[in-house]
This record gives C-alpha cells, sequence and structure tokens, in this order.
C-alpha cells in the first residue's frame, strides 16, 4: 500500500464568495448570462491591466514586432511548478500499433522517474493502451470521489471521417494522454493513489483489472449511498456560483469550438483554392514571354501563402482545438464532483430530518450523522480545494493558448506580407534599353 497522501490544502476559511467571481463584471448593464463573457477567458489579467508589464516589473513593447520573434519568447509565463521540491516525473511517448487477430490497436510508453519510497525502484517503463488510462481514471473517480479528476481525450472516432491511426491522430492522443498523467502527477492527492502507483509500475496490468471493486476504498464505497428520494434544499452560494459558472464556461467554450473548427474548414477549403489559383499563372507565363517573370513571381508568391496557411491550420488543429476540449471535458468532470457534494450533503440532511422527527430526548447527535458531516465538510474542501487548483491552471493554459495563438497568426501574416512585398520589383516599370 501506498504511504500516507500529503494533505490536500484547503482554501480555509477563506470563502469563495470573498474571491472575484470568474463571470463578474464591473460593468453596469444587465446582461444575460449567455452573453457575459468571461474575463477569466477572454481578458487574461495581464491584458486586462492599464499597463502591461512582466512579472519583474519590466514594460512589454506592444506594437507590432517588427519580425517574427516569438511572442511567448517576449512574455515570462509564470509556470514555474516548484521543480526543486517535485519527486515524481512521468511521460507518455513512443506510440507503436498492435496488429492482432481479433484486433488492431495503439500502446504508448509511459516512463516515470520518482525518488519516492512508495516505490521499490527509481524507474519505471511500461507499455499502455488507451483502455487501461481508462481503468485508472474510472479507479480514480471510485477511490477519490471528494477531488476533481482530470479528463481523457474522447475516445469515440467516427469511422471514415477520422482515421485513428493516422500519425496525426495518434500524436493528438498522445499529447493528450501524457497531459492526463501529468494532471495527476502534480496533484498532492492523487498522486499518491495507489491505482496510479499499479498504473506506472505494474508489468501486467490485466491481473490488477481483474480485481474488480476489491480494491475500492470505503470513502468510494460510501458514496454509493441511497437518499431514498429526498431533495436538496439548497446549494451553499459558493457552490451555487461553482456551478453557475461551469455552465456557462462550458456553453462559451463549446460555442468557440464549433467555431474553430468552422473557421478550420474554411481554411483548407481556401487552401484547395489557393493550390489551384497558383499554377495558372505560372503556365500563363509560358504563353506570355514578356510578362513571364512576374507571372512566375506571382505563383510563387501564392505558392508560399499555401505553405504558410498550410502551418497555421495544422497549428490551430493540434494545439489550439485539444485545449478548449480538454477544458470543456473538465468542465463536465467538475459538475460530477458538485453533483457528488450534493448527494453527500442531501444524505445528510435527510438524516437531521430523521432525527428531529423522534420524540426522544436525545441531545447527543447519532455517530452515522456525524459521519456524515465529516463526509460533507471533506468534499466541500476537498472540491474548493481542486476548484482552485483548476483555476490557477486554467488561467496559465489559457494565456499561453491564446499568446500562442497570436504569434503563430503574426507569423503567417509576416509569410504572406514578405511574399508578396518580393514580387513588387518584378511588377515596376523598368527603363526601356536603347
Amino acid at each position: 500500500a501506498a504511504g500516507a497522501p500529503k494533505p490536500l490544502p484547503s482554501s480555509g476559511p477563506k470563502s469563495l464568495r470573498e474571491m472575484p467571481h470568474p463571470l463578474a463584471t464591473s460593468s453596469s448593464e444587465e446582461m444575460g448570462p449567455a452573453l457575459t463573457p468571461s474575463p477569466d477567458l477572454l481578458q487574461p489579467r495581464s491584458i486586462a491591466d492599464k499597463d502591461l508589464s512582466l512579472p519583474n516589473g519590466t514594460p512589454v513593447d506592444t506594437s507590432s514586432p517588427a519580425s517574427s520573434s516569438s511572442l511567448l519568447n517576449r512574455l515570462q509565463l509564470d509556470d514555474d511548478l516548484d521543480g526543486e521540491t517535485r519527486d515524481l516525473f512521468v511521460t507518455v511517448d513512443d506510440p507503436k500499433k498492435h496488429v492482432c487477430t481479433m484486433e488492431t490497436y495503439i500502446t504508448y510508453r509511459v516512463t516515470t522517474k520518482t525518488t519516492r519510497a512508495e516505490f521499490d525502484l527509481p524507474e519505471y517503463s511500461v507499455r499502455r493502451r488507451y483502455q487501461d488510462f481508462d481503468w485508472l481514471r474510472n479507479k480514480l473517480e471510485e477511490s477519490q470521489p471528494t477531488h476533481l479528476i482530470p479528463p481523457l481525450p474522447e475516445k469515440f472516432v467516427v469511422k471514415g471521417v477520422v482515421d485513428r491511426f493516422s500519425e496525426e491522430f495518434v500524436e493528438t492522443r498522445r499529447k493528450a494522454l501524457d497531459k492526463f498523467l501529468k494532471r495527476i502527477t502534480d496533484h498532492p492527492v492523487l498522486s499518491f493513489n495507489e491505482h496510479f502507483n499499479v498504473f506506472l509500475t505494474a508489468k501486467d496490468l490485466n491481473t490488477y483489472k481483474k480485481q474488480g471493486m476489491a480494491l475500492l476504498s470505503k470513502m468510494g464505497e460510501s458514496v454509493k449511498y441511497v437518499t431514498g428520494g429526498y431533495k436538496l434544499r439548497s446549494r451553499p452560494l459558493e457552490f451555487a456560483a461553482i456551478g453557475e459558472y461551469l455552465d456557462t464556461f462550458s456553453l462559451k467554450l463549446g460555442t468557440i469550438d464549433r467555431i474553430a473548427q468552422r473557421i478550420i474548414k474554411e481554411q483548407l477549403e481556401y487552401l484547395v483554392e489557393l493550390r489551384e489559383y497558383g499554377p495558372v499563372y505560372s503556365t500563363w507565363g509560358g504563353l506570355e514571354v514578356e510578362l513571364a517573370e512576374p507571372l512566375e513571381g506571382v505563383s510563387a508568391c501564392i505558392g508560399n501563402c499555401c505553405t504558410a496557411l498550410e502551418e497555421l491550420s495544422e497549428d490551430m488543429t493540434e494545439d489550439f482545438l485539444p485545449v478548449l476540449r480538454e477544458y470543456i471535458l473538465y468542465s463536465d468532470s467538475m459538475k460530477n464532483v458538485l453533483k457528488k457534494r450534493d448527494q453527500v450533503q442531501a444524505e445528510y440532511e435527510a438524516k437531521l430530518e430523521a432525527v428531529a422527527l423522534k420524540k426522544e430526548d436525545r441531545p447527543k447527535v447519532p455517530t452515522d450523522v456525524e459521519k456524515c458531516q465529516d463526509r460533507v465538510e471533506c468534499f466541500n474542501a476537498d472540491l474548493k480545494a481542486d476548484m482552485e487548483r483548476w483555476q490557477n491552471n486554467k488561467r496559465q493554459d489559457f494565456r499561453q493558448l491564446l499568446m500562442g495563438m497570436a504569434d503563430k497568426n503574426i507569423q503567417y501574416y509576416e509569410k504572406c506580407l514578405t511574399a508578396w512585398e518580393s514580387i513588387i520589383p518584378l511588377l515596376q516599370d523598368k527603363p526601356e534599353t536603347k
């Protein structure tokens, strides 16, 4: 069994109502929930401030860069994870295709390096397939019901639309699985879970899978209760605010995801037209001796623009869309934890009412009611701490995402600008030779 988990830092006496709500706005105009922009998502703090500056106080030059210098290199992202205190590192790489008689599947190498006493060796290397990651997540949900479990990339793939064995799809999934394990590794409680230890170290995971519910913890079993149809009176205001935020956040992200996919689809359609458009100038140049050079220049220019647009579309598909999908799934996971918390509170309220209805004079609260109250308090503390952790990760991820998107767009337009500027000398009038 694993050693005693590190205690998860609680938000303590500080109420979520005292923290700035992600949907709060300083405007006095009343806006519907679907129209209220989330400053956390659409207006990062570093941009919302009047004067932009780096964490060290150095002002940021907001003018357009003269060259395609990376914006990410110009902005110091506070993404340090206190590397000196980390004692567990996990990576997912080296995908391999396995063709068997009954099925074809992909496995990934999971490499672990650690100095923790709970591990027998300092380094492990095992191969896992998607369903193994799915087993791990289910076990974490069962054994750690009060915590937010990171989402896995969706398994469902529409046949004929996406080739799940294509290099692009496999690499996108590898990145998502790597992010999934890193999220668990960075968590002060989940990273000590015994199922996580087994996943990282066991050569044959099927032996543990066959054990089924045998390893299910008491806390996991305690959540599988029946409230007898009792309905929760009302969520505490701080958790009601979380629920409202998650609804609006997932709605906005879903809209951005759909529009982004349409934009990428239109970019690819435009790319097809450009590829047909450019060569026409080249063939035309073969018929026009005096115009051959400028026409060939235009053809080459359009070709360079095609390459730049293709790179931009790939970046959007491989880097931008997966982050949106991850956080849509993340919000669903948080909603599930919130529902579990509500169920525990409903059970507690039902037990209190049952005690109150009894005519006996018993000033002492029954033990089962006290245990139920402990579960409610445990849920509240863990959920608030995980929500705070999730918000911090989200701010960092989306700032890096949006800065990266801005950087890629600047590079795209700079390449197009350079391409078109290069043909201007070919189109200018030249003095006639006598």
